[in-house]
């Protein structure tokens, strides 16, 4: 058979181009493909999770923890906190609360790679079925979404933050473990009562930590983190108790616990008890210049830095002393109001509307009441002889026309005739459960209490209650400090020449100012004239002559440029500074007799000892003095090893001790002889600025130097017979005998040199063959000279006893003050 010709292909490797065309496609679409993915990738990217964390910014993630403070004695006083908040690893959760959470907001936590793609399909059906409806589509979102949303910036409602809230949840999960994210979880979640995270939960709603917590106690702080309120035992107790019960039976499911067990927890009730104040506020100005020192150093918020008050988690070592701090706030409240007691009741602080809400009204008032029996109140109803009061909490009480019988200040009538409804006013609970009317003094002042040797600000008061005024007149307020001011004056004296013994003339002294201001003449504060008396004499009886005579003997630029190391102020050197008239605070003076009583050594006050970070780092401390040696691993057998003086000498240590022996004087039979019985060696001075708009009083023991001023914001006169002595005075004593009642008793140490001659007090001149007698009005005295200035004279011994007889016929204080030409 013959062989047939081929087929000739007109199209030859058509297959080849067809498969070649083919592939070509599937190459062009895969491009297509690709492309679009990178530029849906890139446009998610750009639209969506641009902006958000990093895994190593997770990695190092830390919630924001509040700044707790401690007392000297290392005891928990108080908080800075604007998210009450306590941060626990994951060990230290018990299983049955893990339990608990995971069965009420994600039971396939432990699986899933950070979404749920049911719950999550769930979630976009209902939210696009109630699209345009106003009602809120479920969230559907895992514990991992939960954290996630919380590290976003924002929780609006909207698709884009789900689509960022889910690729957030995926780097956490690439990032962090299961138990790493539950733990983040667990402490930054908010529960309601300003408790963040379920430990600061545990303490709010059952006022115990998390280890302590039983079934069902958990299965309640689980419902709580999608809304709080809802489940508030004040108003939804039966929605909480369904609510808590669907957990326990979803933990049963869920093979956690036994059906026995939930049966068991849900018979039972909530047992959450009722609000409370984590920690009583203690120190008000004393914690709020802590607050403002932090704040200054490290800022306020997060964004101002890790280690901000608000959320860095310090923890804080103060020099706060409970017990002294008391003292201090009783004394100078009781000095106020005994100060204005006569004058009456001053009015209604403040007015109101009566409706619903007046006692949340009431309370955003803040009005501070000082003591702890006093409280603000408004009147709600008035009839007949009684008055129907409520107050913040919500509370109600009687107060009767016989507790508001004082007059009114300034108009007089009594006035429980005053009130009307709305008045905000200050009522004192009495011991029978009843309530009387009281006066919150417009009267001010501040107090300052420090450890003379540390400059460790022991306590503060700042005025009658933080809470009406956060203004700290201790540290704020610039006063003229009167006779407080003259031992700086006496200590440049006694630098440059002087001794307690040099006789000065109490007599008139004019000085020529300029032929603008012409003559100014000096005069004592009751006008009299006692002629030559030692200097001594002049500081105990406070005259203004012999003070100013002694400045312009030495110089005003001597006493100024005292004045100024020694931290009160930066004067120009006229004569009436000399007698107090420049302005400084009550921490600076108190600072400034604290280097009388530690020999001349001047230390830097501080209310703040240390600071650390949350991890327990150091980070800052007052006393940043190196110590070689202090922390060898094994002792060596060397004398132990101290760290520097952490003072500064800043004025003679004997000069120092001289003014401190003299100041003893004032307490002794001086202007301050009220101080006099407490038992223990006292030094100090008394304070009247012109007016009076002032009255002082600083001093204190050889551990314990502090003081005090009264007078009005607005200065205005105090009334004539206001002085230091009469009002400040008796305000320090009350606070001594509380403060310094356990303390040792402490003499005051001379510095070497020192040398102790027996004068007579009134000529100054050197006594041979008398001895002082032990009263404090003996004419014979042990005065304190540096070496070679003791006096050169002498007296003879009849001499004494025939110039002593006025003073042994006195026998009371005040007929001794008569002989001596008053006290100012």
């Amino acid at each position: 058979m013959p062989k047939l010709p081929a087929f000739h292909n007109p199209f030859p490797g058509w297959r080849d181009q067809v498969r070649h065309l083919r592939t070509f496609r599937t190459w062009r679409w895969s491009g297509y493909v690709l492309w679009s993915a990178a530029f849906l990738w890139v446009l998610i990217w750009f639209l969506f999770a641009r902006g958000l964390p990093s895994a190593d910014a997770l990695l190092a993630y830390q919630p924001p923890l509040p700044t707790n403070v401690r007392g000297y004695d290392g005891e928990p006083i108080a908080d800075f906190a604007r998210e009450r908040r306590v941060q626990l690893s994951y060990a230290e959760y018990p299983p049955v609360l893990i339990d608990a959470f995971i069965s009420a907001e994600d039971k396939t936590f432990f699986s899933h790679p950070g979404i749920d793609v049911g719950g999550l399909a769930g979630a976009v059906w209902d939210y696009t079925t109630k699209l345009g409806s106003g009602r809120r589509a479920k969230g559907g979102s895992t514990i991992t979404q939960q954290v996630a949303k919380n590290l976003i910036v924002g929780d609006d409602y909207s698709i884009s933050r789900k689509i960022r809230e889910a690729i957030l949840a995926f780097r956490i999960e690439g990032a962090l473990t299961k138990q790493q994210i539950l733990e983040i979880y667990l402490n930054q979640i908010f529960l309601g009562r300003n408790a963040y995270g379920v430990q600061s939960a545990s303490r709010a709603y059952f006022r115990k930590d998390v280890g302590a917590l039983t079934l069902p106690e958990a299965a309640y702080l689980a419902i709580l983190p999608k809304a709080p309120s809802n489940y508030t035992v004040e108003r939804n107790a039966d929605r909480a108790i369904e609510r808590r019960n669907y957990v326990l039976q979803q933990m049963q499911e869920n093979g956690f616990i036994t059906a026995e067990q939930r049966q068991a927890a849900t018979a039972a009730p909530l047992g959450v008890l009722p609000r409370y104040s984590p920690r009583p506020s203690v120190g008000g100005y004393f914690m709020e210049e802590v607050r403002r020192q932090l704040i200054e150093r490290y800022g306020e918020t997060a964004d101002d830095g890790p280690n901000s008050v608000y959320s860095g988690g310090l923890w804080v070592r103060t020099s706060y002393d409970g017990k002294v701090q008391e003292a201090a706030e009783d004394s100078l409240r009781d000095g106020l109001v005994r100060f204005e007691a006569a004058a009456g009741w001053r009015g209604r602080i403040a007015r109101i509307d009566i409706d619903d809400n007046w006692a949340r009204s009431l309370a955003n008032l803040n009005v501070g009441a000082g003591y702890s029996n006093w409280f603000p109140a408004v009147v709600l109803s008035r009839q007949g002889s009684e008055a129907e009061i409520g107050f913040e909490n919500g509370s109600r009480g009687t107060l009767p026309s016989s507790g508001a019988t004082m007059p009114k200040a300034g108009v007089g009538g009594r006035a429980f005739d005053f009130l009307k409804v709305g008045d905000v006013i200050v009522v004192r609970r009495e011991g029978n459960g009843g309530w009387t009317l009281r006066s919150i003094p417009s009267i001010s002042g501040g107090m300052v209490v420090q450890n003379p040797h540390t400059g460790q600000i022991l306590a503060m008061q700042g005025g009658f209650d933080s809470r009406g005024s956060s203004f700290n007149r201790a540290t704020q307020a610039k006063r003229q400090p009167g006779s407080t001011f003259k031992p700086f004056v006496y200590a440049a004296a006694l630098d440059n020449g002087m001794t307690p013994a040099s006789i000065i003339i109490d007599g008139p002294f004019c000085v020529y100012q300029s032929a603008r201001l012409g003559q100014k003449c000096f005069k004592n504060f009751s006008g009299a004239n006692a002629g030559q008396q030692t200097m001594r004499w002049g500081v105990e009886q406070s005259r203004n002559l012999m003070t100013v005579r002694t400045a312009s003997q030495i110089g005003m630029d001597k006493v100024v440029h005292t004045a100024k190391i020694m931290g009160i102020g930066d004067y120009p050197p006229y004569l009436a500074y000399a007698l107090g008239a420049g302005e400084t605070t009550v921490q600076q003076i108190v600072n400034g007799y604290s280097i009388f009583a530690n020999q001349g050594r001047a230390v830097t006050p501080t209310v703040v000892d240390y600071v650390q970070d949350r991890n327990g780092k150091l980070i800052w401390r007052a006393d940043k003095r190196a110590c070689e040696g202090c922390n060898m691993a094994q002792y060596d057998g060397r004398p132990m090893p101290r760290p520097r003086l952490r003072s500064k000498q800043v004025i003679d240590a004997m000069t120092a001790y001289q003014m401190l022996y003299i100041m003893q004087g004032v307490v002794e039979r001086g202007t301050a002889t009220v101080l006099r019985d407490l038992g223990r060696p006292m030094f100090g001075k008394t304070g009247t600025s012109s007016g009076p708009t002032n009255v002082w009083f600083v001093g204190g023991s050889a551990d314990m130097v502090g003081g005090l001023y009264l007078g009005y914001d607005n200065p205005r006169s105090m009334g004539g017979y206001a002085q230091g002595g009469t009002i400040a005075a008796p305000i320090f004593r009350a606070f001594a005998a509380k403060a310094m009642k356990d303390m040792p008793v402490v003499p005051f140490r001379a510095p070497p040199g020192i040398r102790m001659i027996r004068i007579d007090r009134k000529t100054g001149r050197r006594v041979f063959g008398a001895w002082p007698d032990g009263s404090y009005y003996s004419p014979v005295i042990w005065e304190a000279f540096k070496p070679e200035s003791e006096p050169r004279r002498t007296i003879r011994r009849d001499e004494i006893a025939k110039r002593a007889a006025p003073a042994a016929r006195a026998t009371t204080d005040s007929e001794f003050l008569q002989s001596q030409d008053g006290i100012y």
